[in-house]
C-alpha cells in the first residue's frame, strides 16, 4: 500500500478528556514499546495536541508514519513510511490506536458512576462490580461451558451410580443424556428466570446516565471511595431517578454529589437511551425470523448471547456493558453473529457432538480399554476430547461470523465491535507464543485477530453459497499459518 489514510475514531470520553488519552497513548503505549515505534513526538497546536510515530517492522525498519490529532473525534493519518508498504502493517497500525483508546477507555470507566433503568419499573441499585449470573455465564455464546461442566456432572454421577447400583451401569449415560437434552431445549427459559430486564414492544428502551468523576477525584480513586460510599452514591441516584421518572440532570444529580465532596461537571455528564427491541426487530427482519424472547442483564461486562433450539424457540441476551461501550450499528452487527448460531441451531449441534462423545466413552472405549479409565491416560483422552470439541466449535463461531456479514452487510462494524469487545485478546495474540494456545485452547472463539483481519477482507455483499464449509477452510487455514 503506497496511499495515505485518512479516518477518524469516536470514543466514549467526552471533550475535556482528549489531551489525557493522548498522553496515555503517549506515555503508556508508545513509549514502553520503543522496539516497535520510532520519532516519537507530541506538539501543541490550534486544532490540538498532535502526536507523531513511525511504526517499525522487526529488524526496526519504518513502516508506517502515523499522526493523532486530539480532536473530537480522534483524527488519524496513516502515511507509508518506506517504497512497498505491506497492508498487514496498516492493519497492525490502526490496531494499536484502537487496543490504546480502548485502554484508556478502560480506565476511565473505572472512574465512572453508571446507571441503568427502564422507565416505570422499581430500581434496585446495583453493586459496585455485579457479578455476572451463574446461568448467564453457563449458557452464553455456544453453551459449550454448559456441556464441559455437564460432561464433568456426568462422570461424578456415572461413578456413584455405578457404585450404588452396579445393575444401572449401562443404563446410566444413556439417562444423562436424555437429561442433558432437556436442559439445552429448555435453555432460554433458564436464562430469561436470570435476567434483569425482558424487553418487550410496549417497554422497549434502556436508559443510561454515566458520570465520569472529575480527575481531582479519580486520581485517588480508590482510597477515597468505598464500596459502600459507591453504593450509596448509586442508591441516592436511582432514587433521584424514580422520583423524575427517568430524566435527570446535572443539577439533580449535584443534590446528591454534594453530599460525598463532589461537583458534577455537566460535561462529564452523559446520558443515552437504548431502543434495544428495534435493534434485535431490525436483525430478525434481516434473517427473516420472528422476534425471539429479549433479555438484558444489568452488568458492565460487555457480552452477547443466544440461546435455544431453534429461532422459534431462542433467546437473546445483551449486557448493559456491551449497549454502553458499542455503537448501536455495532450492536446490531453483535446480534447478526447472535442470530447466526439460532440459525445454524449450533446449540443443538454442539449437543449432538459431546454426546455422541459421551456414548462412545462409555460404550465402545471403556469395553475395549477399561485400563484408561483407571490411569493418568484419562487425563490426556479428556484433555484432547475437550480441545477437539473446542477447535469443532470454532467451525461455528466463524460461522456466525460469516453469516453476520452476509446478512447485516457490514463486516467490517462486526470488525470494529470485536476489536473494542477483545482489544486486551488482541494485543497478547501478538506474542509468538500465544499464536497456537489461541487456536488449541479451551475456548470456543478463534483468535479475534483472525477473526477481525478475516471480516476486513471480506467484500460486500458477501456471497458464500455454504457458510459453515467456507468458514472450517478459513479456520483450518489460520491455524495452519499459525504453526
Amino acid at each position: 500500500m503506497s496511499e495515505p489514510i485518512s479516518y477518524k475514531i469516536a470514543t466514549e470520553v467526552p471533550p475535556s478528556y482528549i489531551e489525557k488519552l493522548v498522553s496515555f497513548i503517549y506515555t503508556q503505549y508508545l513509549l514502553p514499546q520503543k522496539e516497535r515505534f520510532a520519532y516519537l513526538s507530541r506538539e501543541a497546536t490550534e486544532n490540538g495536541t498532535l502526536l507523531s510515530y513511525v511504526t517499525l517492522d522487526k529488524q526496526g525498519k519504518p513502516l508506517v508514519q502515523v499522526q493523532i490529532r486530539g480532536a473530537t473525534p480522534l483524527e488519524v493519518t496513516l502515511t507509508p513510511a518506506a517504497t512497498s508498504v505491506p497492508t498487514a502493517a496498516f492493519d497492525e497500525a490502526r490496531q494499536d490506536i484502537v487496543i490504546a483508546v480502548q485502554f484508556f477507555e478502560e480506565r476511565v470507566r473505572k472512574t465512572t458512576l453508571y446507571f441503568a433503568w427502564r422507565e416505570g419499573e422499581n430500581i434496585v441499585p446495583e453493586t459496585v462490580k455485579k457479578q455476572e449470573k451463574s446461568f448467564q455465564r453457563l449458557f452464553l455464546e455456544t453453551q459449550i461451558l454448559f456441556f464441559i461442566i455437564f460432561i464433568i456432572f456426568g462422570m461424578a454421577l456415572f461413578t456413584v451410580i455405578s457404585t450404588l447400583f452396579p445393575e444401572a451401569f449401562w443404563i446410566a449415560p444413556i439417562l444423562l443424556i436424555a437429561i442433558q437434552f432437556v436442559l439445552v431445549f429448555h435453555s432460554s427459559k433458564f436464562i430469561a428466570r436470570t435476567a434483569d430486564w425482558h424487553i418487550t414492544e410496549t417497554n422497549p428502551i434502556i436508559q443510561f446516565l454515566e458520570y465520569r468523576l472529575p480527575s481531582s477525584i479519580h486520581d485517588g480513586f480508590t482510597p477515597t471511595f468505598s464500596s459502600d460510599q459507591l453504593v450509596a452514591i448509586k442508591k441516592e441516584i436511582y432514587e433521584e431517578i424514580l422520583a423524575k421518572r427517568g430524566e435527570i440532570d446535572c443539577e439533580a444529580a449535584q443534590k446528591v454529589f454534594a453530599k460525598h465532596g463532589i461537583t458534577c461537571d455537566p460535561e462529564n455528564l452523559a446520558t443515552k437511551k437504548v431502543n434495544v427491541y428495534a435493534l434485535v426487530k431490525r436483525t430478525a427482519d434481516k434473517f427473516g425470523f420472528s422476534i425471539p424472547n429479549i433479555v438484558v442483564s444489568n452488568t458492565m461486562v460487555p457480552n452477547a448471547a443466544a440461546a435455544g433450539p431453534s429461532p422459534s424457540r431462542g433467546i437473546v441476551l445483551l449486557t448493559t456493558g456491551i449497549l454502553v461501550q458499542l455503537e448501536e450499528e455495532e450492536v446490531v452487527s453483535v446480534l447478526g453473529h447472535e442470530f447466526g448460531h439460532l440459525k445454524g441451531r449450533d446449540p443443538l449441534i454442539l449437543y449432538g457432538l459431546t454426546a455422541s462423545e459421551f456414548l462412545f466413552r462409555f460404550y465402545v472405549l471403556f469395553p475395549l480399554f477399561p485400563f484408561i479409565f483407571s490411569s493418568f491416560l484419562f487425563l490426556i483422552y479428556f484433555w484432547a476430547v475437550m480441545t477437539g470439541i473446542f477447535f469443532i466449535a470454532k467451525f461455528f463461531e466463524a460461522r456466525a461470523d460469516l453469516v453476520s456479514a452476509i446478512k447485516m452487510g457490514q463486516p467490517e462494524v462486526l470488525a470494529t465491535a470485536l476489536e473494542k469487545i477483545g482489544f486486551q485478546r488482541l494485543l497478547y495474540e501478538r506474542t509468538p507464543s500465544f499464536r497456537l494456545q489461541g487456536w488449541l485452547g479451551l475456548d470456543a472463539h478463534p483468535p479475534i485477530s483472525f477473526r477481525v483481519n478475516r471480516l476486513n477482507k471480506l467484500e460486500t455483499p458477501v456471497k458464500t453459497r455454504h457458510p459453515l464449509i467456507q468458514s472450517i477452510r478459513d479456520v483450518l487455514s489460520g491455524f495452519i499459518k499459525s504453526l
